[in-house]
């Protein structure tokens, strides 16, 4: 029975008739996903989503990924190129068998539009090379803008991503309040998110997105960082363990069919200076005046703005963040980034990770972020994790 084709692929369509796309190639990984269903998990071949106004759409990949593609995608025109035990395919290039499809369209000379915004200067030049004749434009833009509203099923991955997160959360809150380190924590967090997952989603896949040298089966991320290790912003957690009187971030990434959402809280180690204490909670009422914000018609420069005049009337006007937080979605950190210069307003369906925050170099490092939706008269939280002043 063939499966039904998503409101975003129709939305993604409408685009292409604005644009007047004959058809858009897409090869980033969460773009090809976007389109077709289908992630591979490790991308060591290309996987090649062609999507056409009028529906006559197709997903070349590897003859190796027949199988998984036939099960996984919501296309019936699957194609096959290369070498692999019997399966019968286009040939062994990826890019002959391309142009052979968009010549059964009649557009292999047409305007294609590409995700330049993802392919390299090398992969851009053997398609120009094989389609001589096409005429080239950049679809990321109208991707990332039908990519940034959800439809109802990537609304409801992202609720249960966000339930799994705050499972991730409890249990990393726990394991430091018990005296472990940094990487004894990550495990506890990951760990918890993982058998959330595998107990109440077992239709579910949480792999994430690999790329041409590895691939990513379990995307359930946990981070912790301690001390003077929270300047790092990033970095894989130690066996250092948090000492009296430092902060410890706890950063979650959690994923479902593709869906992210991000939970980050910023720990107080028993008594912690008034500095700190301080800048923790100028942080916690800023986060509050941003969410009152986030309505449909706000734009994401008014959130930056808002986050900015709490930080400068607080007194911390010289540690300006260059955003406040991110669109969530196929991406953990997806476009558009929350700062002065985005003036897209907010519409329902959109999905945000809001974590301002204060660095002031060598004393005090904040780090709390949650992940909300935007509904027609608000914002819902999807992460809900304890809040407030935190303390182990």
């Amino acid at each position: 029975m063939p499966k039904e084709t998503p409101g975003r692929v129709r939305r993604l369509r409408a685009a292409m008739a604005r644009e007047g796309f004959d058809a858009i190639v897409a090869f980033k990984p969460q773009n090809s996903f976007y389109m077709s269903g289908f992630n591979p998990i490790i991308y060591s071949h290309p996987v090649v989503a062609i999507l056409t106004p009028e529906g006559s759409d197709a997903l070349l990949v590897h003859a190796l990924r027949d199988d998984h593609a036939k099960e996984a995608s919501f296309l019936s025109d699957i194609r096959l190129y290369g070498a692999w035990s019997t399966k019968k395919t286009m040939g062994p290039s990826w890019r002959a068998a391309l142009k052979t499809i968009l010549a059964e369209r009649g557009i292999e000379k047409g305007r294609i539009g590409l995700d330049l915004d993802f392919i390299s200067v090398a992969r851009f030049r053997e398609i120009e090379t094989e389609l001589a004749g096409a005429e080239f434009a950049d679809a990321s833009d109208a991707i990332m803008q039908c990519r940034s509203v959800k439809d109802d099923d990537e609304i409801e991955n992202a609720r249960a991503a966000g339930e799994i997160a705050d499972v991730g959360m409890d249990a990393a809150i726990l394991a430091l309040r018990k005296g472990g380190n940094e990487r004894e924590i990550s495990l506890a967090s990951m760990a918890a998110m993982s058998h959330s997952w595998a107990d109440r989603y077992p239709d579910k896949e949480v792999a994430d997105f690999g790329n041409l040298e590895h691939g990513i089966q379990n995307g359930m991320f946990a981070w912790v960082l301690s001390g003077d290790r929270m300047f790092l912003n990033c970095d894989n957690p130690t066996t250092k363990t948090p000492q009296n009187g430092e902060t410890t971030a706890i950063l979650l990434w959690s994923v479902l069919d593709g869906i992210h959402t991000e939970n980050e809280r910023t720990v107080m180690i028993g008594e912690v200076s008034q500095e700190k204490r301080r800048a923790l909670e100028a942080i916690l009422e800023i986060r509050s005046e941003v969410f009152d914000m986030i309505r449909p018609g706000t734009l994401y420069s008014d959130l930056f703005n808002a986050a900015k005049a709490g930080l400068e009337t607080r007194g911390y006007g010289s540690y300006i963040p260059g955003r406040i937080g991110h669109s969530m979605g196929l991406g953990a950190h997806e476009w558009p980034s929350i700062d002065a210069a985005t003036d897209i307003p907010l519409a329902p369906g959109m999905i945000l990770a809001i974590e301002p925050n204060i660095r002031i170099p060598g004393e005090v490092a904040t780090q709390i972020s949650d992940t909300v939706l935007v509904t027609d008269e608000g914002c819902e939280f999807l992460t809900k994790s304890e809040g407030g002043l935190l303390q182990a």
